[in-house]
């Protein structure tokens, strides 16, 4: 937000007769831990009242709401030798993205925070929630009829019903937001008036009409804003990727943000991604020199996957981080199905990114992204993809070529296990041959694969698919699901 519009957010907000469950001001800095507390009071009340955000703001008079100024650097203060905005990040759960704005008003300075509504769950401070009260902070525990209620209020919430700018017009929408990108990427005739475009934005819920103009919804900004950083706090969620020089992050060769909606900026982000990758040498089957070390429609495909399964409600955006070594492609949340079942099980949290996405042909039909990503590793006879779950991100993990011996046991019982899945969805079963074949293994060495499947086997990754009593040649396997 710019100084104009923290001028006219400050003049709403002394304009209230009175504190309310979504703002709360003071004069001066007392303590963290009750900014702490207030930060977790405000996000539970905002989505109590179904409001987007709650404000606490330093510099004004309690009761009188005149400006008075304050002598707190929110931005400046630090709690031991943690700046005081990261010590408060890392004490809320989940942790929320607040914004912190510092800026004068009639010469006086002001501080002024400001605090998502509560999304998945309560929002706790320290292991405690809060709510407000009227003017006043208390444990969200003595007041359960209100901790069920917020409990309710929060499953179900989407990114296509959440309002994150009111347009007075439709110029402005079409200002903000690229109606020739979404009609390009769908091959549709672009209408001749700002109504007819307004009509199909309305059908695809990217806007809302109300009595005084548009409200554009994350989903319709995520897509298509031609710069999220119109978009307040969801400038956040542009997608960062990160060129490292070797095998961690000690030196970053280059950094690039993709400030567009995802819809406007994937093919650009893509195509540099790729120009960042390093070319193979001839590894494999005979793969061409000039060929790049991971392919195209793995990192295509996992890319969007990321974006489209993220979660919008907590803090994060979508990375893309490039080593000597491997590619990490991440996102903020936890996925809603285990990592073993991605390639052939389909749940979003996103269903209408995920529709558009597919509409727009960023990425594959249901289900089916992920095995294209993985039958292009193993065509390159790349190790397996692995899967890095924290309680706030997920971590797809794609590494470059390894011989047999560089390969460990793990990642070849991995391998393993995603060949058998790729087979079965292919109708097809894995074999001594099909794993060879697959690991680079030569036939006269069938002993080192036929381990391989034993320890699958003994970790419940796989069993048998042929029938009791088939020859010890022709046994072949199904993951264990199948």
């Amino acid at each position: 937000m710019n100084k104009v519009e923290l001028t006219h957010l400050l003049d709403k907000l002394i304009s209230l007769p009175q504190e309310t469950e979504l703002v709360e001001f003071k004069h001066n800095f007392h303590s963290e831990e009750e900014i702490g507390q207030r930060l977790s009071a405000l996000s539970n009340s905002a989505a109590l009242v179904n409001e987007p955000f709650g404000y606490l703001v330093f510099g004004i008079e309690d009761g009188t709401h005149n400006v008075i100024g304050t002598s707190f650097q929110a931005k400046q203060r630090k709690k031991g030798n943690e700046e005081l905005e990261m010590w408060l990040l890392n004490r809320l759960n989940p942790r929320i993205d607040i914004e912190c704005f510092e800026f004068d008003k009639e010469d006086k300075h002001i501080s002024l925070y400001r605090i998502p509504a509560a999304t998945e769950r309560p929002v706790t401070f320290l292991n405690v929630a809060y709510i407000r009260i009227g003017s006043l902070t208390k444990p969200l525990l003595g007041y359960p009829e209100k901790e069920m209620k917020l409990w309710k209020k929060n499953r179900g919430k989407t990114i296509d019903k959440t309002i994150i700018k009111e347009c007075g017009s439709s110029s402005e929408v079409i200002r903000l937001l690229s109606a020739e990108t979404y009609f390009d990427r769908l091959k549709i005739p672009m209408p001749q008036t700002v109504d007819g475009i307004m009509e199909r934005f309305v059908s695809e819920k990217f806007v809302v009409p109300e009595l005084t103009g548009y409200g554009i919804t994350e989903l319709g900004a995520i897509l298509l804003a031609k710069d999220l950083r119109d978009f307040d706090s969801l400038y956040r969620k542009a997608v960062r990727v990160i060129v490292y020089k070797g095998k961690n992050k000690l030196e970053t060769v280059r950094e690039k943000s993709f400030e567009q909606g995802y819809a406007v900026g994937f093919p650009m982000m893509i195509d540099w991604v790729n120009g960042q990758l390093p070319a193979n040498e001839e590894i494999g089957r005979a793969l061409r020199k000039d060929v790049r070390m991971y392919p195209e429609i793995a990192i295509r495909e996992i890319s969007a996957n990321m974006i489209i399964h993220q979660d919008f409600f907590i803090m994060g955006f979508p990375m893309i981080e490039i080593y000597s070594d491997r590619v990490e492609i991440s996102s903020p949340g936890q996925p809603l199905i285990s990592t073993d079942r991605f390639i052939d099980e389909y749940q979003s949290r996103n269903e209408g990114l995920a529709d558009i996405m597919r509409r727009m042909g960023f990425c594959e039909e249901k289900g089916s992204g992920m095995d294209k990503a993985l039958s292009a590793i193993e065509e390159y006879q790349l190790p397996p993809i692995k899967y890095r779950v924290s309680d706030i991100r997920t971590t797809i993990i794609l590494s470059a070529y390894k011989t047999w011996g560089e390969t460990t046991k793990d990642e070849r019982v991995q391998a393993c296990y995603q060949h058998a899945c790729l087979k079965y969805l292919g109708n097809e079963m894995l074999t001594n041959k099909s794993l060879r074949e697959r690991l680079g293994v030569e036939e006269r060495n069938y002993p080192l694969v036929s381990i391989v499947i034993k320890e699958a086997l003994a970790q419940g990754l796989i069993k048998i698919g042929t029938p009791e009593g088939t020859n010890r040649r022709d046994i072949a396997y199904i993951p264990i699901w199948g």
